[in-house]
């Protein structure tokens, strides 16, 4: 292990020369900006990476400033799940945080691939004026496990590659970079002097007075047997019904991404040794629902799995389940979880007389990534004039559902997104028309048919009793 370390070593030093070259490339963004303090905080605690970044930003130039620029390398852009900015407004107890759009933008002439991110300010900022903006962003399959593969009984170990230097399309006076690992178990990491560690902190800077697009490579690797739990497809279909129910039912492709599992798995050693044996195993998995859940199950395609507790209260739900077997790296199971809501608790009616469906997007399970996710909103039949709000974006289309006693089929709205994280768990809308003598169908439809069956035993005895006599 160590020699391959060392040829990483090799390696990234040998590629130092061409990123200083390509970091002092010129760029099309304007310098009219500059940071006087930056400080990012890169928390590693979990196999989701959250990136914390505060900026305290100047204007320089001659003229007001309405966009500020984010800047990351192509091999981070690629796991990017989410970017949020917010503008600090007041001071200490009287501080508050005032959201900012953020979106993809594309400039000429961005060195080495570099991806850039536009802040819109709500108000341009002045010639001499200095503005703090605080930023979120979250990265997934950040983590490469190594070694890829270990046994039942080894811990393991990951790498995380990044930079000491905040890589910015601006001048930064001062920086600094702080790493928050799980353990302080730490194997090797790279030192870009000043580097300092305190226990499961690593310390980058300060560093003054560094140029735009300055770069330079750094390698973590430590200790992490925190569940890399990913859902690989997850399709959630919500299904509203005008007699009061709101029917959920979410099946789930799950996937254990850490180091993969080599050698004989041995539930003796398992149950017998928990504190070393399977440490970066996982074997329940807790899904957070809506407060009001019923009649919830958790099956397989063998039939109902009974190891799963459902707590209640009036404020959430919580469901925690356990897979027949415990989920060791590059393990999956797949498995469907159900549950009714109370409608009335999801659907309102708007102003202008729509009805809409208030409901929560994202993957129930506590920090999981989601590779694909489809929601499937089922109206009523006869409801027209479908229309969803997201607050991120989404792909969308519509498809047609047949279920019993239907005559034109129900309208489905389907909304899709990859790379979802916990972050993305925030409330969205589908807003449609319907016409109350759509709810009127289905009875008459049964009333009609126990009729006619009425009718034909009457004229069946009828006819019995003419022969008879």
């Amino acid at each position: 292990m160590e020699a391959q370390l060392s040829v990483r070593a090799i390696l990234l030093l040998s590629l130092l020369p061409l990123l200083s070259l390509l970091a002092r490339s010129s760029s099309s963004v304007s310098q009219d900006i500059q940071i006087v303090n930056a400080e990012r905080r890169i928390d590693l605690t979990s196999h989701i990476v959250k990136v914390f970044l505060t900026l305290k930003v100047e204007n320089i130039g001659s003229s007001p400033v309405s966009d500020i620029y984010l800047a990351f390398p192509p091999t981070q852009v690629d796991h990017l799940a989410l970017v949020k900015a917010a503008a600090t407004v007041g001071k200490r107890k009287k501080k508050s945080y005032l959201p900012l759009e953020v979106n993809p933008t594309e400039l000429p002439d961005a060195p080495n691939g570099t991806k850039y991110f536009s802040i819109s300010l709500v108000n341009p900022l002045s010639v001499g004026e200095t503005l703090t903006i605080e930023v979120l962003y979250i990265l997934t399959h950040s983590l490469e496990p190594f070694p890829v593969e270990i046994s039942q009984s080894e811990s393991q170990l990951v790498y995380y590659h990044d930079s000491a230097i905040i890589l910015s399309p601006y001048d930064i006076k001062k920086q600094t970079t702080f790493l928050k690992t799980p353990s302080t178990k730490l194997e090797s990491f790279t030192k870009v002097e000043p580097t300092n560690r305190a226990g499961t902190e690593l310390k980058y800077g300060p560093y003054e007075n560094q140029s735009p697009h300055s770069f330079s490579p750094i390698i973590v690797h430590f200790e992490n047997n925190n569940p890399f739990a990913v859902v690989e497809e997850l399709v959630r279909e919500v299904e509203i019904s005008h007699w009061g129910n709101l029917q959920i039912t979410e099946h789930y492709k799950l996937m254990h991404a850490g180091a993969r599992h080599k050698g004989v798995f041995s539930r003796v050693e398992y149950q017998s040794k928990p504190s070393f044996s399977g440490v970066s195993s996982f074997k329940n998995l807790l899904a957070r629902l809506p407060p009001g859940v019923h009649s919830a199950y958790y099956r397989d395609e063998i039939g109902n799995i009974s190891s799963s507790h459902l707590r209640t209260d009036p404020w959430k739900s919580e469901l925690e389940i356990e897979p027949r077997y415990p989920l060791f790296g590059g393990w999956k199971s797949t498995f469907i979880i159900g549950y009714g809501l109370p409608l009335q608790d999801f659907l309102f009616e708007s102003p202008d007389g729509r009805r809409y469906l208030n409901f929560s997007f994202g993957c129930p399970l506590v920090e999981t990534v989601a590779d694909k996710l489809t929601i499937k909103v089922v109206l009523p039949e006869g409801s027209k004039d479908p229309s969803a709000v997201v607050p991120f974006p989404v792909e969308q289309h519509l498809e047609t559902k047949y279920s019993y006693l239907d005559i034109v089929g129900r309208t489905v709205v389907v909304l899709e997104k990859r790379n979802v994280v916990p972050e993305h768990n925030s409330p969205f809308q589908v807003y449609y028309t319907f016409n109350q003598v759509f709810m009127l169908a289905e009875p008459l439809m049964l009333a009609s048919v126990f009729f006619f069956l009425f009718v034909t035993y009457v004229a069946y005895l009828h006819i019995d009793l003419s022969i008879r006599k």
